[in-house]
């Protein structure tokens, strides 16, 4: 079971990332396929710490969630007709590639209920486990902590006469890693009721 939570989560940063790299090709900017990042080889996008020894630890751990991540795929924002909005769009597509895979595994995880087969009722836990991983990391990706998604997203919709914070907390930030560790230890409890809420919702249960 961790070694299928591991993989399970490999892929789907894989995805997460890719979809990344999808967008900004959409938007105009060829950087992640030119970098040999488009595609769905893990061996392209793994990192060694976030994506085989963290999720191997909080696998092992009791009562954790599994969670990780890959290399983030390259983006050249110049290339952008709109840099700001074209960044929050290709940041939005990585955790929507996740609600996407939630979703569509909901459905599958729905069939297999109707089915009246034991042996494809027993599937429906890995199923869940998949729903469950993807919905952790689209929903912590969306916090709006730089360097995470949801902080470029944030970006596009502060006004312009929001520039000083912009410029403060979300463009280069030194001490995005520093906020984001202090919410990895102090906030991801109040994400819990959040995250098994959606997946609950999605899942029926």
């Amino acid at each position: 079971m961790v070694i299928f939570q591991i993989v399970v989560l490999v892929f789907s940063v894989v995805i997460h990332e890719v979809s990344h790299g999808f967008m900004a090709e959409k938007l105009g900017d060829p950087t992640a396929r030119l970098a040999g990042r488009l595609t769905l080889n893990p061996l392209k996008h793994l990192d060694p710490v976030g994506s085989v020894l963290l999720p191997l630890i909080l696998a092992i751990l009791p009562g954790g969630i599994i969670f990780g991540w890959a290399k983030p795929v390259p983006y050249n924002p110049f290339n952008l007709k709109n840099p700001e909005k074209g960044a929050a769009l290709i940041a939005a597509a990585g955790p929507l590639s996740n609600f996407g895979i939630a979703i569509s595994l909901s459905v599958v995880y729905r069939l297999l209920g109707l089915a009246g087969s034991e042996t494809l009722f027993i599937l429906r836990d890995f199923v869940v486990i998949i729903v469950l991983i993807n919905v952790v990391l689209a929903v912590f990706n969306l916090i709006p902590i730089p360097p995470l998604d949801g902080a470029k997203v944030a970006l596009a919709f502060l006004p312009d006469s929001a520039r000083g914070l912009k410029s403060f907390f979300y463009e280069n930030n030194p001490y995005g890693w520093v906020l984001l560790l202090v919410f990895i230890f102090a906030g991801v409890p109040f994400l819990s009721p959040i995250i098994f809420a959606i997946a609950g919702f999605l899942l029926g249960i």
